[in-house]
């Protein structure tokens, strides 16, 4: 798993939190993320929206794709397909996908990289393995996380952010023993680089066997752990959480986490919207006309074209 990868010796430190006049977050609840299949037939593990909605908003989905090591001609994507009303953030930590969408955005998406699509009024996209891997095989693993957007911002113009790995944020938990890597808000003064509509913060961290992360947490954020691969405990009171599984805290201003093995996770939380959520597939808004709208639009061809110029970041700036 090479993500991004550093010597947590050379990075910030995380300071150390009191445990006495720290409210560290109590588990509420843990979810075993289910196997469903995407795009052209790939597997995926889910843990929402299994789990209560209003426990995991703003978030809507995450899907959680491999790790797989895939034979010549195995591996899968996800063909066009339109969005409306909500954001695809989509990580890779090992392997490739590549992306396209109808405003000519889109890239290849690599280790430690992060493409963040916000779909607002309306996009088609795709999501494929590279030729190479198709032919070759490889292995492949990544995440999906789909951010709702708030009944403001539901019509906003399509966005595209390329996060490079080397845009991620580098931080080292206070023992030295944890690397984190900041996608997106806030953790501890240090900001990611993904800019959001809906205030959210977005980590992955590698805990190494008996090392522990203490985070200090907005207390109007909810706050989820997800576990990529390993094992080890949340919570002050040490809940055993390992592989394909998720943590859903209560109310406090801090999280703390503890390595049983070597430990990769996803630590997420966001300020939730408490507004009306009417979904159907790819769309996301807030009313049942809405979806009909959205499905209407996607028919008569309103929400974009499927073969357009790919526009690179780099062309964008000349």
């Amino acid at each position: 798993m090479p993500a991004i990868t550093a010597d947590t010796l050379t990075l910030p430190r995380l300071h150390e939190l009191p445990e006495a006049a720290t409210a560290w977050r109590p588990v509420r609840k843990v979810v075993q993320a289910q196997k469903f299949f995407e795009g052209e037939g790939f597997q995926v593990r889910r843990p929402f929206p299994g789990v209560d909605l209003a426990l995991a908003d703003p978030f809507l989905l995450l899907d959680h794709m491999g790790a797989v090591e895939y034979g010549p001609g195995e591996a899968k994507g996800a063909p066009w397909h339109p969005h409306r009303g909500f954001e695809t953030v989509t990580y890779m930590i090992d392997g490739a996908f590549e992306h396209q969408d109808s405003t000519g955005g889109g890239g290849l998406i690599t280790d430690g990289a992060t493409q963040w699509m916000t779909a607002g009024s309306g996009v088609l996209h795709s999501e494929l393995p590279p030729q190479e891997m198709v032919a070759k095989g490889g292995l492949f693993h990544g995440v999906q996380l789909w951010v709702n957007l708030p009944k403001a911002a539901k019509w906003t113009p399509p966005r595209y952010q390329d996060i490079k790995a080397r845009d991620a944020v580098l931080l080292s938990s206070d023992d030295g023993g944890a690397l984190v890597r900041v996608i997106a808000g806030d953790v501890a003064g240090y900001r990611g680089p993904g800019m959001t509509y809906t205030p959210i913060t977005y980590l992955h961290a590698t805990l190494s066997a008996g090392a522990r992360l203490a985070l200090p947490w907005p207390e109007d954020f909810n706050a989820l752990v997800y576990v990529l691969s390993g094992r080890g405990t949340v919570g002050a009171e040490r809940r055993p959480l390992e592989e394909g599984r998720l943590a859903v805290f209560g109310h406090g201003s801090a999280v703390t986490m503890r390595a049983d093995t070597t430990w990769d996770v996803l630590v997420l939380g966001g300020l939730p919207l408490n507004e009306p959520v009417a979904r159907y597939g790819p769309f996301v808004m807030n009313t049942r006309r809405e979806i009909l709208d959205a499905i209407e639009d996607f028919q008569a061809g309103r929400l974009g074209r499927t073969h357009v110029p790919h526009v690179s970041p780099a062309d964008e700036e000349v």
